[in-house]
């Protein structure tokens, strides 16, 4: 099976989504193709939405904490990461649905799958239902995104070690966390674990928090 289109755009993450949108809004025939159920990327599936979720739940626990200096008092928290996850997922759910809303409203055709370059005006793509579809497209957007840093000689594969994507499941709260990396995605979570009582330790190689931001920000 084939199909035609003006514009195919490879990543459904906020580039990919945001370039297909836009395509669609000046008349291009655009195909946006994606392994997710609907646009949003690393960004609103495994990083941005479901962290800032948590955040806003790590803000909540500290604030109770500190309300005893002005005169309010609260009883220890008890923490159900079952609610926790489903609050998360729900939070992700409702971002990414409500993109997937705006691509049929634009009419681009949304291909869940994987795609792989035949020649330079041909793609293969092996879609989630195990199915193959060939597409024909005149031009072509690459937003594929990143995937989280290995360390060399670490495995990931220990149920000790998390790169950020595992961190964001809440599987279960660790008496001591290390966190490699001292940028925001590392002190987010770093935040929120140490908020649901880890005791937390931030390993950075460079001489301070947050490299390559203000140092005016990270004084703060």
């Amino acid at each position: 099976m084939s199909s035609k289109t003006d514009l195919v755009v490879i990543g459904a993450g906020p580039g990919g989504y945001a370039a297909a949108f836009y395509a669609a809004d000046h008349g291009i025939n655009v195909t946006l193709i994606d392994k997710e159920t609907n646009p949003g990327g690393v960004c609103l599936y495994r990083g941005c939405i479901p962290s800032k979720a948590l955040l806003h739940i790590a803000k909540l626990i500290n604030e109770a904490k500190e309300s005893e200096h002005w005169g309010v008092k609260f009883s220890e928290p008890k923490i159900d990461l079952n609610k926790l996850r489903e609050h998360k997922n729900n939070v992700v759910g409702k971002s990414t649905g409500g993109l997937g809303q705006l691509v049929k409203a634009r009419k681009i055709n949304y291909l869940q799958g994987t795609a792989t370059f035949v020649n330079s005006n041909t793609l293969s793509i092996k879609k989630v239902d195990g199915t193959t579809e060939e597409l024909i497209y005149d031009k072509a957007i690459l937003a594929t995104g990143s995937v989280p840093a290995k360390v060399p000689g670490l495995s990931i594969d220990s149920p000790h070690v998390w790169d950020s994507t595992g961190a964001l499941n809440l599987e279960t709260i660790p008496n001591k966390l290390l966190v490699i990396g001292g940028g925001y995605i590392g002190l987010e979570l770093g935040s929120v674990y140490a908020s649901l009582g880890s005791k937390v330790t931030v390993v950075e190689m460079t001489s301070g928090l947050l490299p390559g931001a203000d140092k005016d920000l990270v004084n703060v």
